[in-house]
């Protein structure tokens, strides 16, 4: 059984950073596709980054390139994103996607998802 958890959200100020964990457990493969998505409130989920785990360039929505980073650690079967200089747009609860082939940056391409955590940036 697959399951993602999300862990490191918060409340922080603009400007600061933080680092989101998802660690996995059960089936994984090499050629996994993982994504991190977010969903303010009122809106819709949206893409925020995803890399395939054998690792390769990954790929950023234009809000968050240059500031959030994406990256795993293959011993703790765990992906991270990383945020800095955070902005109140930045509010939502963080999810964390997989695939166990190749996906992008559709949601509906990842059937397997975490329960999220919050993050929360005040001005």
């Amino acid at each position: 059984q697959v399951q993602l958890v999300e862990s490191g959200g918060g409340l922080v100020q603009a400007g600061d950073s933080l680092r989101l964990s998802c660690t996995t457990s059960g089936r994984t493969f090499s050629t996994s596709t993982m994504g991190w998505f977010r969903q303010a409130p009122g809106k819709e989920r949206e893409f925020v980054a995803r890399m395939y785990w054998s690792g390769g360039i990954p790929e950023y929505a234009d809000s968050v390139r240059g500031r959030f980073t994406i990256s795993r650690d293959n011993g703790m079967r765990t992906v991270y994103l990383k945020m800095k200089s955070l902005k109140p747009d930045d509010t939502g609860v963080y999810y964390c996607a997989a695939n166990w082939g190749s996906a992008g940056v559709d949601g509906r391409d990842y059937p397997y998802w975490g329960q999220g955590t919050q993050v929360t940036v005040s001005s």
